[in-house]
């Protein structure tokens, strides 16, 4: 079957997503990940338009690519003015880039409403702009913006567009469904009418967009129906409601469809290269994300577990590891003997010695989710908990004592200041102190301090990514119990932690505890 062309936005079209702001280095990084997970055309940004684009093309000159063609963004040229005097068109000539990207008008109410030039004068913007790159020696893939509604409204004009660009010698041209709205059947019709129009030989790629919740159907639609390059980004992040994810493209083509894209060692960095990318912008995993999600392959039900337990697709439409992912099995008050037996085997904690067993720790869940534990959300704290009911919780550090306090002036926000006393590996006593944004951050900042005379070379990379507070019962008032989650993550995973009391900073205690515990604990046990 023929192979399958990946093409990356993330780095331009992701960041037009909410709260998404690469620098140039950040990009960089992403790059160098992207081109060793094999994706085939990297879209590094619009040079012709901000400093910082043209920079990262700058610093980019210098990489050695194994897999990816770095590629330039921009838009055909502007009304009025001239191929060899538009901006943009010469902003992704001096960039280096070996191929281009560029966006033209294919919707006659854009070209008439909203650029406000003739039908014929936009046919001329198209094919001149392809022709000026082409002469330049570059690859041109032509994005047809908002194709999907135009050729709706105006087959034969919305074809002419697509007419004009390979004209101008475009290698490709990309079917963009701008507005996200087209339904899948619809994309499938259309591109094979496109074919149809067009002829056979015409290379077509696919760009959707998810505002109707359909970016990756319709991606696969296309693919259907002979588009043979797909674009999308990293975790489907990008504007409005983002872009097709190719967490999802890439393992539907290779393991669903059996379409060649990247090859197997490179699909098992994919959950990788999605906590990479999440973590580079600063944004929480999506637990739920198929394929790549931490609960992409949980399991909860104790009739589940105990099938996966004999086969595990039962209940798995994939094995986790091709993804570079894993099964994880949920533990609750809901939760069976076949869960609990699964979960200690999985953490290396042997039951049935100390007198505690699977029936034991089963009743013991029970009663602590009666006192507001959820331990299906927190792993770590799961672990430990099991740990210390069978005798086998061997401590990296104890409290000896902490005192938390806050100063609030007039003028200024209130202060945190944290002093904490630990007795690490029973025998090295720390006093620290720290200052933070607030008594959680103050003691966090003074328990890593602490930890760090230690522990420095383990702790660099452990960060805190999520704190959440949930009252538990809120008839008390400020007297409520709160449960407190704690996400914490490092270069390689994610895990969380838990506490429940009366006295939030209490709460907050045992879940930042848990969590250096639970990360200083997986240390020590490699080096057995």
């Amino acid at each position: 079957m023929q192979p399958i062309l990946l093409y990356d936005t993330t780095l331009r079209d992701g960041t037009q997503g909410e709260k998404i702001n690469f620098s140039a280095q950040d990009k960089l990084r992403i790059v160098r990940k992207l081109d060793d997970l094999g994706i085939h055309y990297i879209e590094g940004g619009w040079p012709g338009a901000n400093d910082k684009d043209r920079e990262f093309f700058e610093s980019a000159r210098s990489l050695k690519f194994k897999n990816s063609k770095l590629t330039a963004f921009g838009a055909t040229r502007r009304h009025g003015s001239t191929v060899k005097n538009d901006k943009s068109l010469n902003g992704i000539v001096a960039c280096g880039a070996p191929a281009a990207a560029i966006f033209g008008k294919t919707w006659d109410l854009h070209v008439q409403k909203i650029l406000k030039v003739t039908l014929k004068e936009n046919l001329d913007i198209i094919r001149e702009s392809v022709e000026y790159l082409k002469s330049h020696g570059l690859e041109v893939l032509y994005d047809a913006e908002h194709f999907f509604d135009g050729y709706k409204e105006n087959k034969e004009y919305a074809l002419s567009t697509l007419r004009a660009a390979l004209a101008g010698g475009a290698d490709v041209l990309v079917l963009c469904d701008t507005n996200g709205g087209t339904l899948t059947h619809e994309v499938e019709s259309m591109i094979k009418e496109v074919r149809s129009a067009l002829g056979g030989s015409v290379r077509l790629g696919i760009h959707t967009h998810n505002d109707a919740n359909l970016a990756v159907a319709n991606a696969i639609a296309a693919v259907r129906a002979g588009a043979v390059i797909v674009q999308g980004t990293i975790n489907g992040y990008g504007e409005r409601c983002g872009n097709a994810d190719l967490c999802s493209i890439i393992p539907v083509l290779k393991l669903k469809m059996g379409i060649p894209c990247i090859s197997n060692k490179n699909l098992k960095k994919l959950r990788a290269v999605s906590l990479f990318v999440s973590e580079t912008a600063n944004l929480t995993p999506i637990d739920t994300r198929p394929f790549v999600g931490k609960s992409a392959f949980a399991h909860k039900a104790g009739v589940h577990v105990n099938a996966i337990m004999k086969e595990p697709r039962a209940y798995e439409h994939i094995a986790p590891e091709l993804v570079g992912n894993r099964r994880r099995v949920l533990v609750s008050e809901m939760a069976g003997k076949s869960n609990i037996e699964y979960k200690a085997k999985e953490l290396g904690i042997l039951l049935d010695e100390n007198g505690i067993d699977s029936s034991g720790i089963v009743s013991e869940i029970k009663r602590m989710e009666k006192e507001g534990y959820q331990f299906d959300v927190a792993d770590g704290s799961f672990k430990i908990m099991v740990e210390k009911l069978a005798h086998q919780f061997k401590p990296l550090f104890e409290l000896e004592s902490f005192r938390v306090t806050i100063e609030k002036n007039r003028d200024h926000p209130c202060r945190s200041h944290a002093i904490i006393k630990l007795s690490i590996k029973g025998e090295v006593e720390e006093i620290t102190a720290a200052e933070g944004v607030g008594p959680v951050s103050a003691l966090d900042n003074a328990l890593r301090k602490a930890l760090t005379h230690v522990y420095a070379d383990v702790l660099d990379p452990v960060h805190l990514v999520d704190f959440k507070v949930r009252v538990l019962d809120g008839r008390e008032g400020t007297a409520a119990r709160v449960r407190v989650l704690i996400e914490t993550r490092d270069a390689e995973s994610i895990w969380t932690t838990m506490g429940v009391s009366e006295d939030i900073i209490e709460a907050s205690w045992q879940a930042l505890a848990d969590s250096f515990q639970y990360k200083l604990s997986k240390i020590s046990q490699k080096k057995k």
